[in-house]
């Protein structure tokens, strides 16, 4: 795609998640934990809050893995999941009750949904329940959304736009605390061995205007807008690019593209 091609907004919000989000962001962060958390061939796999399965289908394109599973309470998602890979098996169902045996993976991983589960220590409880004597775990979250600046600019220009509070659904992907209190968070649940650092990656968008226009469109934030006429939507999608642009450095809009260094946690874990 060249800086000068627009996305299209021509499918349903999975599918452009899978279209647009899993090559600019999720895969980026995939490849990563994979290669942080080194599964081993022939090890089973268990990919929570798998979204479309980017990681588990990187484990499986890698060669790495025996079982492979993901598992998500989003049903448009997994749908499109398995229609990109019948080699894993798909599941519905929630981080907060894993529907497996104790000592069932040798492997979990899960990329960038702990920071929205509603009962976290729950949730890493359940990941350590699921693994085998000797298994790992790695998981991403971002953190705070100042170490972010598309997303930053992103939310003051949304609750500029409409309203205090427009940005209340993108300001909780991202976590307040510091690496040192997820580690914590995993100790606690029950994990022996914790490594959490802070890692940046640069994150590449054809356009402002494509990024704000995925985010209202192709998110759970598509809700802001679904009162609104087409000319209306269209304008304001427009004027929070607009807006959102004028915050940030230009080098970040270089070659009318959008790159920013995007922040996350990274944790490695293990059981013995």
């Amino acid at each position: 795609m060249s800086a000068h091609e627009h996305w299209q907004m021509d499918a349903s919000a999975p599918e452009l998640y899978e279209r647009y989000l899993v090559p600019a962001i999720t895969s980026v962060w995939a490849n990563d934990l994979l290669d942080r958390v080194g599964p081993r061939r022939g090890e089973s796999i268990l990919d929570i809050a798998c979204g479309t399965g980017v990681v588990a289908r990187l484990a499986e394109q890698r060669g790495h893995a025996g079982r492979l599973v993901g598992i998500d309470l989003n049903t448009a998602m997994l749908t499109v999941a398995r229609v990109k890979s019948a080699a894993v098996e798909w599941v519905e169902g929630s981080a907060l009750d894993l529907p497996f045996n104790a000592d069932s993976f040798d492997v979990v991983l899960c990329q960038l949904g702990l920071q929205f589960f509603p009962d976290r220590p729950l949730a890493l409880k359940e990941m350590v329940r699921v693994l085998k004597p000797g298994g790992r775990a790695g998981f991403s979250v971002y953190s705070a959304i100042e170490k972010t600046p598309g997303a930053h600019v992103f939310v003051q220009a949304l609750d500029k736009h409409l309203g205090a509070g427009a940005s209340r659904t993108k300001r909780s992907e991202h976590l307040s605390c510091d690496a040192q209190e997820v580690g914590v968070w995993a100790k606690h649940a029950g994990f022996d061995v914790v490594d959490v650092e802070t890692v940046t990656k640069q994150i590449t968008f054809p356009s402002m205007l494509d990024y704000v226009r995925f985010q209202l469109t192709a998110t759970p934030m598509a809700a802001l807008l679904k009162d609104k006429g087409t000319p209306d939507r269209e304008r304001l999608i427009m004027s929070i690019a607009d807006d959102a642009g004028s915050r940030l450095d230009p080098s970040m809009l270089a070659g009318s593209k959008l790159t920013f260094p995007q922040q996350s946690f990274v944790a490695t874990a293990s059981i013995s």
